[in-house]
């Protein structure tokens, strides 16, 4: 029987690649795996609901089950994704991409994040971007101007101020600390 499962705090391909390798090791037969999700084949479904819980809690992951905090988790999920990609070009408005997305009306999704997270969708997405432009910093890849180019900034300006509003700190003093001040994905709220 093919079940799918749920996954909170997967946020990178290294996520994918630990939790496909320790459900091999515990002889789960997986399917495939993908950000937030494992589809797994199983004859058993409680023995390998035991496994995967067991190699979930053990790598800091944890298994979703109810149906507001599979859509905040897939919010997530394609908002990380689309930091991923360079450069940011948001085609429409956020709202309507997360409604193509998530195949769910923009207000229901809005309120559920809302309610699970108790920051907007707007909000949280700022801080996804803050904590890219201060990894971007730290790659010493890109200048201030390019980062906000990058990051689909209507200007450098834009981008400094929102910036200090987040982390207290200018671009350049973050810059010139030399150290990383960044926080994990999945542990943004």
């Amino acid at each position: 029987m093919i079940k799918e499962y749920y996954i909170k705090n997967m946020v990178c391909d290294r996520c994918i690649k630990v939790i496909r390798n320790e459900l091999l090791a515990e002889e789960v037969v997986v399917l495939e795996v993908i950000l937030g999700k494992v589809i797994i084949d199983t004859d058993n479904e409680e023995l390998t609901k035991l496994k995967l819980n067991k190699v979930l809690t053990e790598n800091g992951f944890l298994l979703i089950s109810s149906p507001e905090n599979i859509i905040t988790e897939e919010v997530k999920i394609e908002l990380i994704k689309l930091l991923n990609k360079f450069p940011l070009k948001l085609e429409g408005n956020l709202s309507d991409l997360l409604s193509a997305k998530l195949n769910s009306d923009y207000s229901k999704i809005s309120k559920i994040f809302s309610a699970t997270e108790k920051v907007t969708i707007e909000k949280y997405f700022i801080k996804l971007k803050i904590e890219k432009v201060k990894e971007l910093i730290q790659s010493k890849e890109f200048n201030f101007t390019e980062i906000s180019q990058l990051l689909d900034y209507a200007n450098m300006n834009y981008l400094s101020r929102q910036f200090k509003n987040e982390t207290g700190m200018s671009l350049t003093e973050y810059k010139g600390l030399n150290e990383n001040f960044r926080n994990s994905l999945d542990q943004i709220v």
